[in-house]
């Protein structure tokens, strides 16, 4: 396997995260400060284990992240670059550090000769904990191709990204990447950016546009903007904090608007508790005291959620079903301005232009968050097959000791304690869903 030393290997930064775990935590900090949380890890390709070898570069790798602070220099950016995160956040974030041994259990469990499973447990206040998950699914996925799969190098991987880039900004695609938390390693995903980042600039003139990347580290590096808003994790731990998934949705709309504003970070997410639930409440009217904050009289034109929102992302379930419920959703509110969808699921150069040109069609404007086929996209230097990534999850598995679930719009989507999901189901009145494109068996599949 070929190696560059242009990146470290590890996590680079406080920052070599996504940034709605920003985005989160900030919120988190305003709202749920002392709540208690736990994640869970879980491999959903089982037979991909990793060396006893590599799960002890993974321990020393963890250790590492209790040195990791956010620079002056990082501070300085994020204030010109987010504004919409708090000056309370940034002083807290200043003065954030990891705190593995505290915080993070983790086994290896031998199962065949020299191989095992990992067990991996974070726990602690959701404030402290919540940064943890795309560090630590970024470190387990490098583990695993660093010493259990060593078949591939990373010859190319800035021409294949570059072709994917020209392909999607000449068919008219916006889209960000969004591969950090099952990157092959951080090296991979700085070439790709670098890859996307020529394609952008000799494909200046076409239609399609490069935005930016979901990596705040890579963002700030590359000088574009980062991407994201909010993750399922939001609406799961204020469902579980207050055991009530009837107003899990509405609470955590409010309190979003509450602590951006209204417009700011505004791509809702729609499927923790499955899509219909959330419409539901994204059709309410914003409360009184959020209109007020912008000097308007309580009483006067008080828009709902769904007006306040630019958008709503798609990550489960069957896309074109989800573009026509949105669209009667829509129509029947009476919003005849166009709205974006954020598509994220699963997503390849084929799945943009087909879906592209099905919420056209509807009157959408589509843009693309692509992770896993941009960050982990290799052949096998043997046989040239697919060299397949890992897929593996970080959940919250509950709060406050009560159990975290998701729903999704998919059944195969469903995580989290089984009898809590029924519960939750039978509160919400949700209808189970199966899209075979949704097979976490066939996900990636070459």
């Amino acid at each position: 396997m070929l190696s560059s030393d242009s990146i470290s290997e590890g996590i680079l930064s406080v920052l070599d995260t996504d940034l709605y775990k920003l985005t989160m935590q900030c919120a988190v900090l305003q709202f749920y400060p002392t709540k208690h949380v736990t994640y869970t890890f879980t491999n959903r390709t089982p037979d991909m284990r990793l060396s006893h070898e590599a799960f002890v570069w993974l321990q020393s790798q963890i250790a590492k992240l209790k040195d990791i602070s956010l620079s002056p220099e990082e501070q300085v950016w994020l204030t010109a670059k987010c504004p919409y995160l708090t000056i309370d956040y940034l002083q807290f974030l200043r003065d954030f550090r990891f705190h593995p041994n505290q915080h993070i259990k983790l086994d290896f469990v031998p199962v065949t000769t020299g191989k095992g499973d990992i067990h991996l447990v974070v726990e602690g206040l959701w404030k402290d904990t919540i940064l943890y998950e795309i560090p630590l699914l970024a470190l387990i996925s490098e583990a695993y191709f660093k010493f259990c799969d060593r078949d591939w190098n990373y010859v190319d991987q800035e021409e294949h990204a570059f072709q994917k880039g020209v392909k999607l900004i000449n068919a008219g695609c916006v889209f960000s990447e969004f591969g950090t938390r099952r990157r092959r390693d951080s090296q991979t995903q700085n070439t790709v950016i670098e890859g996307l980042q020529r394609a952008a600039q000799e494909q200046h003139s076409s239609p399609g546009k490069f935005t930016g990347t979901s990596n705040v580290y890579f963002a700030m590096k590359y000088d574009i903007a980062p991407i994201g808003t909010m993750a399922h994790e939001w609406f799961m731990g204020i469902a579980a904090t207050d055991n009530d998934y009837e107003n899990a949705t509405r609470i955590g709309l409010r309190n979003w608007t509450e602590c951006f504003g209204k417009g700011v970070l505004a791509v809702a997410l729609t499927d923790t508790f499955g899509t219909p639930a959330f419409l539901k409440v994204f059709k309410e009217t914003i409360p009184k005291s959020i209109n007020a904050v912008d000097g308007l009289d309580v009483n006067a034109n008080i828009p709902s959620y769904a007006e306040i929102f630019t958008g709503v992302r798609q990550d489960s379930g069957d896309p074109h079903e989800y573009i026509r419920t949105m669209q009667r959703f829509y129509s029947a509110t009476g919003l005849s301005k166009s709205r974006t969808i954020v598509f994220s699921d699963s997503l390849n150069v084929e799945k943009c232009l087909e879906y592209k040109q099905a919420a056209e069609q509807a009157g959408f404007q589509p843009t693309f968050g692509i992770g896993t086929f941009l960050t982990n996209d290799f052949s096998r230097l043997s046989d040239s097959h697919k060299s397949a990534p890992m897929n593996i999850v970080i959940k919250l598995s509950s709060a406050e000791g009560h159990p975290a679930v998701k729903l999704s719009d998919d059944m195969g989507k469903n995580t989290g304690d089984q009898m809590e999901v029924a519960n939750a189901k039978k509160q919400l009145g949700y209808v189970d869903k199966h899209w075979e494109g949704g097979n976490e068996k066939l996900r990636w599949a070459a």
